[in-house]
């Protein structure tokens, strides 16, 4: 069987600006397994079986399941079962909501980032500043020589 396309969800910025700490915190625990993140990009712009998602993985269909519970309580993945076929699908929005709260943080990481840019420089200009005037004397000393024959 094919994978079906996911369809289109809006998130809203708003709301996921207004989120609480026991979402976030669920999100983050849910994205902190390899397989789980594993799994969310499988399902990125489509919708997969279950079997389908653990085809991909070397454990069982049943810990593959768990792993698929663990991210539709955190919101990641919505499921939707037909008698025994249980498809899902990606549902970004928590992790719009994780990046909402986590851009707070950049104006911390930009500083960091452009710190590390100035000492990384005051390295490299350190470092050229030898080569430089060795460069110098040499070109000198040839001058020297040149003069002196």
């Amino acid at each position: 069987m094919a994978p079906k396309p996911a369809s289109l969800r809006l998130v809203d910025a708003a709301s996921a600006a207004n989120v609480d700490d026991c979402t976030l915190d669920e999100v983050f625990a849910a994205l902190s397994d390899p397989v789980r993140r594993s799994i969310l990009m499988h399902l990125e712009g489509r919708e997969l079986l279950v079997s389908q998602i653990a085809e991909h993985f070397d454990i069982s269909l049943q810990a593959v399941s768990k792993h698929i519970q663990v991210l539709v309580r955190a919101g990641l993945v919505t499921q939707e079962r037909t008698g025994r076929i249980s498809r899902c699908r990606l549902d970004a929005g928590p992790i719009f909501t994780a990046a909402v709260w986590l851009n707070r943080y950049s104006t911390y990481w930009q500083a960091q980032f452009d710190l590390l840019a100035a000492a990384l420089g005051d390295i490299e200009d350190r470092r050229r500043a030898p080569d430089a005037r060795a460069g110098k004397e040499g070109a000198s000393r040839r001058k020297r020589r040149g003069a002196a024959s």
